[in-house]
């Protein structure tokens, strides 16, 4: 499988996380990515949409942390245990990612109500974009976790699934199921099957502190955290995070 690099950049543009911030992203667009070069880059802190993997190096900013979870050490709590079997009656399909009206759909929703209540972007339904972000560039080691109450899709989840881990990519639900908490059983399930899998680790992105989207991330503990911001022909350094 080639893994040639058609395209590789840094760009200057608004940060994500912190509002009145510059951000200076590092994008590669990968166009056949094998899993060993993806887990090479995602145990280095760079996140994979689609085709493009991308990291931030900013120079006189390091509030984006790097985390994931140390998942044959982590034991659920009496709640998380409570959220699992809340939701016990769903069911889960795991297949290599697709887009249908359901998908984009459910997208719409959960963006509507992201705009609502933590000002993000207004929502639109776009399937070129969402197909580029989330269908392409799976390879043999992507996949969408689909959550279906009866016959109705209230959750996609789209994972990596890596030699040593999984990488959580993206999760978008139906706001109506709020009582479900599906934003934390999505993230359960994953470290389920991450533990089913024999891997150690559940890759979760960035993590920024006073970035509400964000913050839920340092409540999965123990967690790990990712020493600077290493090259290619570096050995990653991860750290406990206290």
């Amino acid at each position: 499988m080639s893994n040639e690099i058609l395209k590789e950049c840094a760009l200057n543009e608004p940060c994500s996380y912190i509002k009145g911030n510059a951000q200076t992203i590092h994008y590669k667009i990968i166009q056949e990515c094998s899993k060993e070069q993806c887990e090479a880059l995602i145990i280095r802190g760079w996140r994979r949409f689609g085709v493009m993997y991308f990291r931030p190096i900013c120079i006189e900013c390091t509030a984006c942390e790097s985390l994931k979870i140390d998942v044959k050490n982590y034991e659920f709590s009496k709640s998380e245990r409570r959220i699992l079997r809340k939701n016990a009656n769903l069911t889960i399909h795991i297949q290599p990612p697709t887009m249908s009206q359901d998908h984009l759909e459910l997208f719409y929703r959960y963006h509507a109500y992201k705009h609502k209540t933590r000002d993000w972007d207004p929502p639109k339904i776009d399937p070129k974009n969402y197909r580029a972000s989330f269908v392409d560039g799976h390879g043999d080691f992507g996949y969408e976790v689909l959550y279906f109450l009866g016959d109705k899709l209230i959750a996609v989840d789209l994972i990596d699934v890596l030699e040593d881990g999984i990488s959580s990519l993206y999760c978008y639900y139906d706001p109506h199921y709020s009582q479900l908490s599906l934003g934390k059983y999505t993230i359960l399930e994953q470290i389920s099957l991450a533990k089913r899998l024999g891997l150690k680790w559940l890759y979760l992105g960035y993590y920024v502190d006073g970035c509400q989207s964000l913050e839920y991330k340092a409540t999965y503990e123990p967690l790990k955290i990712l020493e600077g911001r290493p090259e290619e022909d570096e050995t990653p350094q991860w750290e406990n995070r206290v």
